[in-house]
């Protein structure tokens, strides 16, 4: 069992300027990912984005832990063991402005053997009052272009507006890359917090999957607008999954003490995020990085980075 004493930190690559224009920190991010021991593995990209104050922080010092503990079987820890990682707080202001990297890359082995590096992207969260919905539209679309596992991170249920959000950065990011025939962006999940009606669909994967297909679903008694958006968000992602996750419990949502000990959160929540983690970084889960159909190594990624940003900053999007 390794030990939780973090070794990275989370550092902004990419930051909002006073004028809502965006600035990559290439000297950082180049800090991270042309280290010679994994900058010609090959990549993969997980991202959290979604409304602030809804524990993406929370969620993804979870990912650090089962990296940390490379998946063992025990992954979790002791249930006196606070969590220890990305900057997360219960409260109204945000914590995260732009996107943040976890500086220090780990190495899984996936079920082929080959090693790759595993980065860990948070996102600003969206529409606050600080933000334009350029700069949200921005961030999302930066994030999306960028991972090869995207999680949408909602509260209680996908709703409508949700879908339309999505929408919005997803044609942002579309008309970025261009794809000519190409589905542009490889998984998305959405991850619902706080289900509340495990009686109707059962939290986890397979709720999660009813629960998408009746919101994804196109029917012939929808306005036109709603289908399109339905068959838009379908074309965008190689592919998409829902997981429901139950309330993380009363502790976690209100004591400002809160460390993130397992003692301190429901046994049910603790269960789910123990199905979860390893959904996306088990060694036949992992997403190779690929733009263009081809795969990315973390040297690539540096180039894609400082292009995809400067495509944001040229003004030649709409809006």
């Amino acid at each position: 069992m390794a030990d939780d004493v973090p070794h990275g930190r989370p550092i902004t690559i990419v930051k909002p300027t006073e004028d809502h224009q965006f600035e990559l920190d290439e000297e950082a991010l180049a800090s991270v990912l042309n280290d010679p021991a994994i900058k010609d593995k090959h990549v993969v990209v997980l991202s959290v984005a979604g409304a602030f104050r809804k524990g993406k922080s929370f969620l993804l010092d979870f990912f650090l832990r089962y990296l940390r503990n490379q998946g063992s079987e025990d992954w979790l820890g002791a249930r006196d063991q606070p969590l220890t990682g990305f900057s997360w707080r219960g409260g109204m202001d945000r914590d995260t402005t732009g996107i943040l990297l976890w500086s220090e890359v780990f190495t899984l082995n996936m079920a082929s053997g080959e090693e790759v590096a595993v980065l860990l992207l948070d996102t600003q969260g969206a529409f606050d009052s600080d933000s334009t919905v350029k700069d949200c539209a921005t961030v999302f679309a930066l994030s999306t272009m960028l991972s090869s596992v995207l999680i949408y991170n909602l509260s209680q249920n996908i709703q409508e507006d949700d879908l339309q959000h999505l929408q919005l950065f997803t044609e942002y990011g579309r008309l970025a890359l261009d794809e000519s025939g190409r589905t542009p962006f490889q998984k998305l999940c959405f991850l619902i917090r706080d289900w509340s009606f495990p009686y109707e669909s059962a939290y986890g994967i397979d709720g999660g999957r009813q629960v998408l297909e009746k919101r994804l679903q196109v029917s012939e008694r929808q306005h036109p607008e709603l289908q399109q958006l339905r068959k838009h968000i379908r074309s965008c992602f190689a592919d998409l999954s829902c997981f429901l996750l139950p309330h993380p419990g009363l502790r976690v949502a209100t004591d400002p003490k809160f460390d993130g000990k397992l003692a301190d959160i429901e046994d049910l929540f603790t269960k789910f995020i123990g199905e979860l983690i390893p959904s996306f970084l088990a060694p036949d889960k992992l997403v190779i990085k690929e733009i263009g159909g081809q795969k990315v190594t973390c040297r690539d990624l540096v180039q894609y980075f400082k292009s995809y940003v400067e495509i944001y900053k040229g003004g030649s999007l709409p809006e």
